[in-house]
């Protein structure tokens, strides 16, 4: 069961990971949604940044990717939902290809993921929830990436004001779930 303060709460040691409503997407239900500010200055976050240019635009600010450029997987543990956002090695040495020299390094820095050596982990985030994302029609419940310029301790209510005004865009993207017996 999804907690009422789910949406509001920055856990310790992770931040810009939300659960709850983005109205303009439609009506109830609740969302896995992680921010992307233009201030991170993480590795992955600037590859992440890199890649939501290859999305396509589906209704208006809202982006498809391909699970190829850009990923996500969801881990529970106890109380505790990670998402970690995935890119594919080939993908980014294409993307990286014509960029400056110090931006195709960046790879390089970035963990393998344990489950797929062709791929690299760009982020994880974690809070404490009692949210389960759903299954439906065979596909879990895709991971809402909120690109925007607003500052690091902008906050859902914030970012959801930011997309209805047109100032941030959403990319959505597809996720797995890491089952315990296969870590």
């Amino acid at each position: 069961m999804t907690k009422d303060d789910d949406i509001q709460q920055t856990p310790e040691g992770s931040a810009e990971l939300w659960i709850g409503a983005v109205p303009s997407l439609g009506p109830g239900g609740r969302d896995v949604f992680l921010g992307l500010g233009s201030h991170a200055e993480e590795p992955g976050a600037r590859l992440a940044r890199v890649l939501l240019d290859r999305g396509h635009e589906g209704e208006e600010g809202v982006f498809y990717l391909l699970p190829e450029d850009l990923a996500a997987r969801y881990e529970r543990t106890g109380d505790r939902l990670a998402v970690t956002l995935l890119a594919r090695r080939d993908v980014l040495a294409h993307v990286l290809g014509a960029r400056p020299e110090e931006e195709r390094v960046l790879p390089g820095a970035l963990p393998c993921d344990p489950l797929d050596v062709d791929r690299v982990v760009l982020l994880r985030r974690e809070l404490t929830t009692g949210f389960v994302p759903v299954e439906q029609g065979g596909e879990l419940q895709p991971v809402l990436l909120v690109d925007h310029a607003a500052g690091p301790d902008a906050g859902p209510e914030e970012l959801i004001a930011l997309f209805e005004e047109g100032e941030a865009g959403i990319a959505v993207l597809n996720a797995e779930l890491l089952l315990p017996d296969r870590a």
